[in-house]
């Protein structure tokens, strides 16, 4: 039987409601008993699953029910309260596409320094340069050797998706992702998921594109008040999401 690529068991993070998580040090020696203090909740609680090398995973419910947090915990970002998540393969986090960009640097720069960020080494970049700015787009090869202060939050996108799209990771974790940009990029974008998935690659996306969802994806989590309630097919997991949302 094959070892699940992710796995999650009881999976919970607290989070102090109106300001920001911080993760310290101290945060990680120091346990506070659950619930102390006020203003404390948990956006993810008791959270049990595992996906398979290759699987296509669609991650659906309401605002605010802990999707975006439970890609952050898969990708690292946020450690958990409770429970433990198992990552055994590299994660190509299609998450916030500008994340990682300094603004004093140029594009090439930022390129150079978000895909080394990511384990690409200077020569892969090297080679695959002039292909992931040309799939970025005319206004950003233009662009290249401006600061990156001076881009565009589209352009930025645009830059950020060509170098997280070329990471050979074997995880992609997606968030609303083609939510962004222009009709032409939306359609880079299937084009360059399919062909990932082609490759036999694991996908979790969130989105509230139901044609999204349906079309990458064959298994749905449905999260209902930090809780997975459906692990099912699409179809299933959006029925109970579309049960719960208010006519």
């Amino acid at each position: 039987m094959t070892e699940p690529i992710i796995e999650a068991e009881h999976l919970g993070i607290q989070f102090v409601r109106n300001r920001r998580r911080q993760l310290r040090l101290r945060d990680l020696l120091i346990r506070r008993k659950a619930g102390a203090g006020t203003g404390r909740f948990w956006p993810l609680r008791d959270v049990s699953f595992q996906v398979a090398p290759g699987d296509t995973v669609g991650v659906i419910g309401r605002n605010g029910t802990g999707k975006s947090t439970l890609l952050r915990l898969i990708a690292g970002v946020l450690i958990p309260d409770e429970g433990r998540i198992r990552v055994r393969a590299d994660v190509a986090p299609l998450l916030e596409l500008s994340a990682g960009f300094s603004n004093d640097l140029t594009g090439r720069e930022n390129l150079y320094l978000v895909g080394g960020l990511h384990g690409l080494s200077t020569g892969y970049l090297r080679r695959h340069f002039d292909e992931i700015v040309s799939f970025a787009g005319e206004q950003v090869e233009r662009a290249i050797d401006t600061a990156v202060r001076h881009y565009s939050s589209g352009m930025k996108v645009r830059l950020g998706f060509a170098i997280i799209s070329h990471l050979p990771h074997p995880i992609l974790l997606m968030d609303e992702v083609t939510a962004v940009g222009d009709a032409e990029f939306r359609q880079r974008c299937y084009a360059t998921i399919d062909r990932l998935l082609g490759e036999g690659r694991t996908l979790v996306l969130v989105s509230h594109n139901e044609k999204d969802l349906t079309r990458f994806c064959r298994r749905g989590l449905y999260l209902d008040g930090g809780r997975l309630t459906v692990d099912g097919t699409v179809a299933e997991a959006l029925a109970a999401y579309h049960d719960a949302v208010p006519r």
